[in-house]
């Protein structure tokens, strides 16, 4: 997925927005932020993000939320419209697949994927798809990003396995300093049991794909694939033989592709050649 448009122009700030939700609960139930921290069974440092509006609540936050407050579903409906505010509307079906999924599983040969990405690195990639937007209009763009990584907290995350081209790895996005730090941050990821990246080296030759493309699946069965172009956007589809497709090429690209172990230690040597 080349992660280079997912957002219109002007996204609403959820986290914010839910932080201040979080915080009026808490005033209102006579609470400090650590003793809301217990009674959720967060911890305080997390609670403090999502209430500053550092982070987007996960859905289990929010749902925890509603078991405190005796509402049914109230703040876990309001976590999930806003969650979508900002995305285009065709981004929007991805981002409800992605936040429910079992396993996310990526071949990226454009830009790394969302859920692996720094801040910095995601304004590089952002910036560059819009040129003229402000500061501050690019600052948001990012935030909204970064909030998806939201679901890596879960307390059941997906399986994250990405297909990583080299050129991905050597590409200088935002700079040597935003491409080292991207870099130890992949390889920081890469030790969760919830994350498998490889890299798909130069010297296998051409890959099976030259396009980046997400397989998707719920309750551990591929269920959608998410496609993006560069002037209609993306699309899911969750048609049988797109997503028997979709497998198989991952399958040719999990096969060429480098070792987990072999994997990391290319990226050490990027860093080392590179950014040293």
């Amino acid at each position: 997925m080349s992660e280079s448009a997912d957002q219109e122009h002007s996204p609403l700030d959820a986290a914010h927005y839910f932080g201040a939700e979080v915080a009026a609960l808490r005033e209102h139930l006579g609470m400090s932020k650590s003793e809301l921290a217990a009674a959720l069974h967060y911890q305080l440092p997390l609670v403090s993000k999502v209430e500053n509006g550092k982070q987007l609540a996960s859905p289990a936050f929010a749902e925890a939320l509603d078991m405190l407050a005796g509402t049914p579903g109230t703040y876990a409906r309001l976590r999930g419209r806003l969650s979508k505010n900002g995305h285009p509307h065709w981004f929007v079906p991805y981002v409800a697949l992605e936040e429910s999924a079992s396993s996310v599983t990526d071949y990226s040969c454009t830009f790394l994927m969302g859920l692996l990405q720094t801040s910095e690195y995601a304004a590089a990639v952002i910036r560059a798809a819009f040129p003229r937007e402000s500061d501050d209009e690019i600052k948001a763009r990012v935030e909204l990003r970064i909030q998806r990584q939201a679901i890596m907290e879960r307390e059941s995350p997906p399986l994250v396995w990405v297909i990583v081209h080299e050129a991905v790895l050597r590409a200088n996005v935002g700079g040597p300093v935003v491409m080292r730090a991207q870099l130890e941050h992949l390889i920081v990821q890469m030790q969760s049991p919830h994350v498998i990246v490889q890299v798909f080296p130069f010297k296998a030759g051409a890959a099976p794909s030259h396009l980046p493309f997400t397989l998707l699946s719920l309750a551990d069965k591929p269920h959608a694939v998410y496609t993006e172009t560069a002037t209609h956007g993306g699309q899911v589809d969750d048609a049988a033989a797109v997503v028997t497709g979709a497998v198989a090429m991952f399958d040719r690209l999990r096969a060429a592709a480098l070792s987990e172990g072999e994997s990391q230690d290319l990226i050490r040597q990027i860093m080392k050649e590179q950014y040293e």
